[in-house]
């Protein structure tokens, strides 16, 4: 299980001060437990997120402000939601939530493709992918990190991987359809030489000039 440090947070204190200081502000809640304002180090928060995302169960270690003495409580947490700077990309707060250990929560889960299609290994078909998240609902220290879908089962054109193909862990339940397309490959669109029709040149006035001298000719001669 992930970890992270965290210490109780001042709301008096400028949350555009504190991330100058390298400190994301961040407020922790959950079912049966009173909201807290905390504040995590923006480097430490960075490296748990890049691994458990918003679907892992985190051990958040939650300290005491300014009392040395007082012990640190843990809370089993997610993820729950982030806020990024519109134009750094950089994370400005987060929101830590411990789910109830008996309630089943609804997240989504990414999917990690594995394996080669023999489909596009040996008849050069072209890999479509049709989602590449899935929602699903369980307990939350049950939710996977990620789903894998295993492409070796598309051995021609014909196969398909449908959603009720996949393995989830016990007690975790797709939302949706099992009869919803997940991947299949398709024959590559082979490229056709267009077929350009010749342009004709545009005619000069000289040359309407002449052709109306030659009309006007044989209407004389006429």
């Amino acid at each position: 299980m992930f970890s992270l440090q965290s210490t109780i947070r001042d709301k008096k204190e400028n949350p555009a001060e504190l991330r100058k200081q390298g400190i994301l502000p961040a407020v922790l809640y959950g079912d049966d437990l009173q909201s807290a304002p905390i504040e995590v180090a923006l480097k430490d928060f960075q490296g748990v997120f890049s691994q458990a995302g918003e679907n892992s169960i985190i051990k958040l270690k939650v300290k005491p402000a300014g009392d040395k003495t007082a012990a640190e409580e843990e809370y089993n947490v997610l993820i729950h939601q982030i806020a990024r700077d519109p134009v750094s990309g950089e994370f400005i707060h987060a929101d830590f939530y411990r789910p109830s250990t008996k309630k089943k929560v609804v997240a989504e889960i990414p999917l990690t493709f594995s394996g080669e299609p023999l489909a596009v290994k040996d008849l050069g078909g072209v890999l479509i992918k049709e989602i590449h998240t899935l929602k699903v609902k369980g307990l939350a220290h049950e939710l996977p990190r990620e789903i894998i879908v295993n492409l070796n089962s598309l051995k021609d054109f014909d196969a398909r991987i449908f959603i009720r193909d996949l393995i989830l862990p016990q007690g975790i339940e797709a939302q949706r359809g099992g009869n919803e397309m997940v991947a299949l490959v398709v024959p590559a669109k082979e490229e056709k030489e267009e077929v350009v029709a010749p342009v004709a040149a545009p005619e000069t006035t000289e040359g309407a000039q002449n052709k109306e001298n030659k009309s006007q000719t044989k209407e004389e001669k006429g």
